[in-house]
């Protein structure tokens, strides 16, 4: 009787190590969790970038998207891939249009308020790498 409860709680506390070894805490929270907050949280930063528009720049920025897309899209300035015969969409000229249209791109807003507080701190004395 003795070696029968004995092989039961061993069968037992092998799986248990066995399951606890394979899916970690800090894997699951560093890895899947922490992907996964800050992805909401970019999208959130994103719709909120979008909603905050008025409704005159928010026609305005439908119509300069609908001419930097055209623009990009034009065969002469497809960028060039392996793989891709016709080229792909050009993004850093639909960017480029979006900015010196007067609507930039979320991202080219957070690109030019990342410039803006490296250029302060820079005046403040700190050394700060380029692409910080």
């Amino acid at each position: 009787m003795q070696i029968r409860l004995s092989k039961t709680k061993l069968v037992i506390l092998t799986v248990l190590s066995l399951l606890l070894e394979g899916c970690s805490i800090s894997d699951w929270y560093n890895g899947y969790y922490a992907e996964r907050t800050a992805v909401i949280k970019g999208q959130k930063d994103r719709n909120a970038f979008y909603d905050a528009e008025s409704a005159q720049m928010k026609e305005l920025r439908k119509n300069n998207d609908a001419y930097c897309t055209e623009l990009a899209e034009k065969p002469e300035n497809r960028e060039a891939r392996a793989g891709y015969p016709n080229g792909v969409f050009n993004t850093p000229m639909y960017d480029g249009c979006m900015k010196d249209r007067g609507t930039p791109t979320y991202e080219a807003y957070m690109s030019m308020q990342a410039k803006k507080r490296r250029a302060e701190r820079r005046a403040q004395g700190e050394i700060v790498p380029e692409n910080q």
